[in-house]
């Protein structure tokens, strides 16, 4: 039995289909629960004053208000640097922050009455609400990080030509199925149940338990799915969480929060938006010999994770490059908006994104293709290998990926039917053009904090033969369970069915990582397969002394115990374990090995490994409107040994597609006064149906082991695709440069909106 090659579907697909999926809502309520609703800040900034909540008395129902004031611990959740409130206390430092919590018997009810609730304000500062205002008042959250190789100077005027440009690269809301939602139940001896909408479990605990002034043993953290998460739930999750625990605590009754789509999108963060300049030295032919980057990233109000997001940024910088000198600074910008958070990808599309649109610039400044440019600056012997943080490229597999998906999209030849019809619709005067290109993407896999790297499991064997799994990381639509237990199924030769699994738990597995840095199947995978063996091995030893063989002569197939020509069934040997005392139960545990980094320096080896993929897009064009669709999309990426191709060629369809929204509709607006004005469906323009590609091909490389020691050799597949999706935005800028010679594509913003478009058209 294989249980890799039978490739089983989603374990909860049925349930999703059918509506049975249990999410947090969906828990039957108590008779004493309550519900709970934050009372958001109207303004961007200023001193709190007075929470007045005189109009509740006149309600004809109940309502409790919880202020920071009523906090038994910390006001504090920050999962890297304190100053990150439950409640803003004496200041609020964004339009929509939680000042408040309202509390009442039913949903409807905690929400009408927060919005009663006045918060008197005197004001003494300007917000401050973009990035240029924040760079030049020197508002930022964090020193500036400095990423320098080589020698910027000498490189720069050995070069032929200087370029310079900026750009901007625009957020994007997770816009997750299912908003922020946690219920917390009290029990005896400030015991308490949290069940959260968390990709994060473990920091949900500590939260909690820094909040209420209560140990993290007392405090069992839950969660059985997500209706998606993408990097919003992985720390913001936290402080809606501490809300309602905060008021189970009070009230000693279980509190509901779960927050409607315009209060999650005014109170939670988004992708971080950058700025970006530059000035790149450059040879003759297009080789890259300096490159000196000012990066600026909106960070919000606080911290949050956008010191890790603008490391992983600069670290991808590079993608497929070598680059002889670089000189990249980074800061993370404090503003009077919401604090910015992950997003998949986290940082990753914004480093690649940037390099791309620099080698286009390059391509259009020296008339050449862009493919030629990067055909020069690729990693290669010739080149060089080492990265501009200081990790050796090994194995390099972008030759391949390329030959796979230039045969895949059949490229040369429509490159010149694209020329053909530009030609011909050129001479007609009629409005469309089209455009096509290539993005090549190397993406590391692993936390940029190494002690996050790391992940535990726990499996019981029953008397009966069932296996009952539990691990650390969290299922959010992306197939993580499935895959790790056809792990678990593979190591006892079982059917995946055999494999019970359960809800993320800290009360059975400890100390976690989030469910993110496209890592939950490198850790989680591992470690089910470590607590597994423990238990095959006793069970094997067993078996050996029933059979009175030695323990090299047992074989696992097909659900059975095979020595020879005698058997046992695996519940027989199952039984046979527990009636001679024998543990069925194990703990796993996986740390990933080979990786280390200087946060001070920016210098070590961050990743255990690297994605290879590529994607080639092709774009039609509208230039008297701006309008634009993609029309078709092929797609070659490096899963290793897929652990579950269905699964993979899933995520890698639905992150190009996400990455699609961010490049091109998914626009946030604010006004003037800060408030966020896309606040639901409605004005925040999502991908729909029609903004599929009509030919889209996905192929996972073939052959491609891992070459490093990863669970069956697999490798990572959450993030990587949504870069891939670059690929459009380049070919809307093939599209725009058909339009005219006065057209300006280099100087086209993300996302790519008609309006954008336009600006950069001279037709």
């Amino acid at each position: 039995m294989n249980n890799l090659n039978k490739i089983p579907i989603h374990d909860s697909s049925l349930r999703h289909s059918t509506g049975k999926a249990i999410y947090i809502d969906d828990i039957p309520e108590q008779e004493n629960l309550l519900h709970g609703a934050p009372v958001l800040s109207k303004f961007a900034c200023g001193k709190i004053k007075n929470i007045n909540s005189d109009k509740l008395n006149n309600l004809p129902f109940f309502t409790k208000v919880i202020t920071a004031k009523d906090i038994p611990g910390e006001n504090e959740i920050g999962p890297i640097k304190s100053g990150e409130p439950v409640l803003a206390d004496e200041f609020f430092s964004y339009l929509g922050q939680p000042v408040a919590i309202v509390l009442a018997k039913t949903h409807q009810e905690a929400i009408y009455a927060s919005n009663l609730v006045d918060i008197e304000t005197e004001f003494n500062t300007e917000p401050i609400l973009n990035l240029d205002d924040a760079y030049k008042q020197n508002s930022f959250l964090e020193d500036p990080m400095v990423l320098e190789k080589g020698n910027i100077k000498k490189d720069m005027l050995k070069s032929n030509y200087k370029l310079c440009g900026n750009f901007e690269i625009g957020g994007q809301d997770h816009f997750y199925l299912e908003t922020h939602v946690a219920m917390t139940f009290p029990g005896e001896n400030d015991e308490y149940v949290v069940w959260s909408s968390t990709q994060h479990p473990t920091e949900v605990q500590h939260g909690v338990g820094k909040v209420l002034n209560i140990p993290s043993a007392k405090i069992d953290s839950k969660v059985r799915r997500l209706g998606g998460g993408f990097g919003g739930k992985e720390s913001q999750a936290t402080i809606f969480a501490a809300m309602s625990a905060l008021g189970a605590y009070v009230t000693q009754k279980p509190v509901k929060i779960r927050l409607n789509r315009h209060t999650d999108m005014t109170a939670s963060g988004k992708r971080h938006d950058f700025k970006v300049d530059y000035t790149a030295g450059i040879t003759d032919t297009g080789k890259i010999l300096a490159l000196d980057i000012k990066l600026l990233s909106n960070g919000g109000n606080v911290l949050d994770l956008s010191g890790p997001v603008m490391t992983r940024a600069i670290t991808h910088l590079d993608n497929c490059y070598f680059i002889k000198s670089l000189k990249a600074v980074g800061y993370v910008c404090k503003t009077n908006t919401v604090s910015n958070t992950a997003f998949r990808g986290f940082g990753g599309p914004q480093g690649m994104f940037t390099i791309e649109n620099i080698l286009y610039s390059v391509s259009q400044y020296l008339g050449k293709p862009l493919d030629e440019i990067r055909k020069l600056n690729y990693y290669s012997r010739q080149n060089g290998l080492k990265t501009p943080y200081g990790q050796i490229v090994k194995n390099l597999r972008i030759d391949r990926i390329l030959d796979e998906v230039y045969k895949l999209s059949d490229y040369n030849n429509r490159l010149r039917d694209i020329n053909k019809f530009n030609l011909s619709q050129k001479a007609n005067n009629l409005p469309f053009r089209k455009g096509i290109a290539l993005m090549p993407a190397k993406f590391g896999i692993s936390f940029n904090k190494p002690s996050l790297n790391q992940g535990g499991a726990l499996v019981h064997v029953y008397s009966d033969g069932s296996i009952r799994l539990n691990h650390g990381g969290t299922e959010m639509g992306q197939g993580l369970f499935i895959k790790v237990a056809q792990v678990v199924a593979e190591c006892f030769k079982v059917p995946v069915e055999q494999i019970h699994i359960t809800s993320t738990n800290t009360a059975e597995v400890p100390n976690t990582s989030a469910t993110a840095a496209s890592s939950g199947s490198d850790l989680n995978g591992m470690a089910a397969w470590n607590a597994s063996n423990v238990i095959k091995n006793r069970m094997i030893d067993h078996a050996a002394k029933l059979f009175k063989k030695n323990k090299k002569d047992i074989v696992l197939s097909d659900g059975r115990i095979i020595c020879g020509n005698k058997s046992l069934s695996f519940s027989e040997l199952a039984f046979s374990c527990w009636e001679n005392r024998i543990s069925l139960s194990s703990t796993g545990y996986y740390k990933t090995p080979k990786i280390s980094w200087d946060q001070g320096k920016l210098r070590g080896h961050p990743y255990f490994y690297f994605t290879w993929g590529a994607a080639i897009s092709e774009a039609l064009l509208d230039i008297n409107t701006g309008e634009s669709r993609i029309l078709r999309a092929d797609i070659v990426q490096d899963c290793g040994n897929s652990l579950n191709e269905n699964i993979d060629i899933g995520q890698i369809e639905g992150g190009f597609i996400q990455g699609l929204g961010w490049l091109t509709c998914e626009e946030l607006c604010f006004s003037k006064e800060g408030k966020l004005l896309t606040t639901g469906p409605s004005t925040y323009k999502l991908p729909g149906s029609r903004d599929i590609p009509q030919i889209f091909n996905v192929k996972l490389l073939e052959k491609s082991d891992n070459e490093e020691k990863t669970i069956f050799r697999s490798k990572a597949v959450g993030e990587p695709p949504l870069l891939l999706a670059i690929s459009h935005f380049l070919a809307l800028k093939e599209a725009i440069r058909a339009s005219s010679t006065k057209s300006r594509p280099e100087l086209l913003n993300s996302p790519a909106t008609p309006s954008e478009i336009l600006k950069v058209l001279k037709v």
